[in-house]
């Protein structure tokens, strides 16, 4: 059964949901393209990403106006603002963790930062994908599934990058400089989560 049980409802928040997640994708895939440039030119990418950032804003502010001059929502209002302002967070959290990497100027990109990058970017397509199906759900539980798996992996990812970083680096700028991005990039990490537990308690109130 669909979100759409009755009319008149206004079926835009549902296309504003899709353009908010195809951000999402693409500063995802902005983030892990500039962890693996090699030429350490990050400035282009970091840039990308902050135009992405603004984009999103937009939509979140969007949504908000649009719950404002509503009548009928195809699902709860509360949801539907948490929701926006869920997937606009992950958003700000992948430029948080672009700009760390410019204002701390770094240079060495390490394997976990790339591998945090990935996981992201993975999600991403995983909520890029479910989200384009809410108006009519399908093949959603398979994918909620995996994003809950993804973010196991990026704990794990996380654990391990604190606990080498710790453990054999000998310089407190370059413990400082990494904490700050690996806890920037996990907080990316659990947002998507995040996300995929508001989408999975909407579908099932109105299913």
């Amino acid at each position: 059964m669909g979100l759409l049980n009755f009319l008149p409802r206004e079926e835009q928040y549902f296309d504003l949901f899709i353009q908010m997640t195809l951000y999402i994708s693409s500063a995802a895939r902005e983030l892990k393209e500039m962890l693996a440039d090699k030429n350490h030119d990050y400035a282009e990418y970091a840039q990308r990403i902050k135009g992405l950032e603004h984009a999103c804003d937009e939509l979140t502010h969007n949504v908000s106006t649009r719950l404002n001059k509503s009548f009928i929502t195809p699902f709860d209002r509360e949801d539907i603002y948490t929701m926006s302002t869920a997937l606009d967070d992950i958003v700000d959290l992948i430029d948080d963790a672009a700009r760390a990497i410019i204002i701390y100027d770094v240079h060495e990109i390490t394997d976990y930062a790339r591998q945090f990058a990935d996981v992201i970017e993975r999600m991403a397509e995983q909520l890029k994908a479910i989200v384009a199906t809410l108006q009519k759900p399908k093949n959603v539980t398979q994918r909620l599934v995996e994003i809950h798996r993804l973010e196991n992996e990026g704990d794990d990812l996380y654990h391990a990058a604190i606990a080498e970083l710790f453990h054999d680096s000998h310089d407190a700028l370059t413990v400082l400089k990494w904490k700050e991005v690996y806890e920037k990039l996990e907080a990316a990490v659990d947002r998507c989560e995040n996300v995929a537990n508001i989408i999975e308690s909407v579908i099932i109130k109105h299913t």
